[in-house]
């Protein structure tokens, strides 16, 4: 425990130095738009617009030069507040050891054998995260409003497993056999963390699932790390030997594609992830009727959580296994590509990066499923 606290704690720190840096960033990034916005006499500001801007006066000069630096570097304004975000995410629940929510759970945690406990108010301090997943998974398609969800039709069955910054193995292995105990074809598990004191539970539970032929996809981690290498939790592989055989293990890709094909976020392994799906500025549902762009590989898992599910609604005869093997089968290789290895600046190949090298092609895996089913 106190390794972990130290840990928890050194991490924190770190979580809250970086958040300063991101804020006086920020900082300047607001003063310098308005400046040019005032300048130009517009609302709006692009890429394009702040590199055309001609002025003899320094305050102007300085302002382009400010957020020329950024754009040059690939970031927006947007990706700053999103960057702060999750910094301020990491500094109030992930990393902070004085955070208990145990007291709204209302169980007794020393006892990992106790099921019947919590509520069922899924939504808890902050529903964003869970909603954001749910849309990429399940929002209505082709009504107008906000976003398509990939799987028409599919039933979402909300889970809340993990309170801000408390993501215990005791909660971990319940919500899986909850899934599965109320009929679960895949379960989404958009949440991680880098210890697991009673990995034994939850390997219990994902025996469970995987004998029951539930598909299990898990996100990778916002690290920016080799998770081959660095511990991250749950996973398929048990303590006792053996590994779950319906589990998919999900990096993020970007939409910047290039040598920037890798989310610069998400964590990665040419052993522990599979492969790689959409998690770079991702738009989708959130709270109160309203939608807005996340990032993670946490946005990363409903992609290949939906795309799973869209399978199973058109082709109901193929298993869980055949599911998994068809997705990672059909995504679009890049293996021999060069891109900016997560976590820093250094380069590799794409295919060093994960098992297959690829990013899912939810086109291609529709079509090899189709061909699978029509051939039994």
């Amino acid at each position: 425990y106190r390794e972990l606290k130290q840990t928890f704690q050194k991490k924190r720190k770190q979580a809250e130095q970086r958040l300063a840096r991101v804020e006086k960033a920020q900082t300047a990034v607001q003063n310098s738009a308005q400046i040019l916005k005032k300048h130009l006499e517009t609302d709006t500001l692009t890429a394009e617009t702040v590199r055309s801007v001609s002025s003899p006066q320094r305050t102007v000069q300085r302002a382009q030069k400010t957020l020329r630096y950024f754009y040059d570097q690939g970031l927006s304004p947007e990706d700053l507040r999103e960057y702060k975000d999750q910094l301020e995410r990491q500094v109030e629940y992930n990393y902070n050891p004085d955070f208990d929510p145990r007291p709204i759970v209302g169980d007794n945690y020393t006892d990992k054998t106790e099921r019947q406990y919590g509520n069922n108010d899924v939504e808890g301090p902050d529903a964003t995260h869970g909603t954001h997943v749910a849309g990429i998974i399940g929002a209505t398609r082709q009504n107008d409003l906000g976003t398509n969800g990939i799987a028409r039709g599919v039933r979402l069955m909300p889970i809340r497993t993990v309170p801000n910054g408390d993501e215990r193995d005791k909660d971990v292995a319940n919500a899986i056999r909850y899934a599965v105990e109320n009929g679960a074809d895949v379960i989404n598990m958009s949440f991680g963390k880098s210890y697991s004191p009673h990995k034994e539970v939850v390997d219990a539970a994902v025996r469970h699932a995987d004998s029951m032929g539930v598909l299990m996809v898990h996100a990778a981690g916002n690290d920016g790390e080799n998770v081959d290498s660095t511990d991250n939790y749950p996973s398929p592989s048990y303590e006792e030997n053996g590994r779950a055989q319906r589990w998919i293990e999900v990096g993020a890709s970007s939409w910047k594609g290039g040598k920037q094909l890798a989310a610069p976020f998400s964590n990665y392994g040419a052993d522990r992830v599979d492969v790689f799906a959409p998690g770079h500025s991702i738009y989708s549902t959130v709270p109160d009727d309203q939608y807005e762009r996340n990032e993670g590989t946490s946005m990363a898992a409903p992609m290949v959580s939906g795309l799973a599910a869209l399978i199973m609604a058109h082709y109901p005869s193929l298993s869980a296994t055949e599911v998994r093997s068809v997705i990672l089968d059909t995504a679009t290789r890049y293996r021999d590509r060069r891109v900016t290895r997560p976590g820093g600046t250094a380069t590799a190949r794409f295919g060093a990066l994960s098992k297959t090298g690829a990013v899912v092609n939810a086109k291609s895996a529709l079509q090899r499923a189709a061909e699978m089913a029509s051939a039994q």
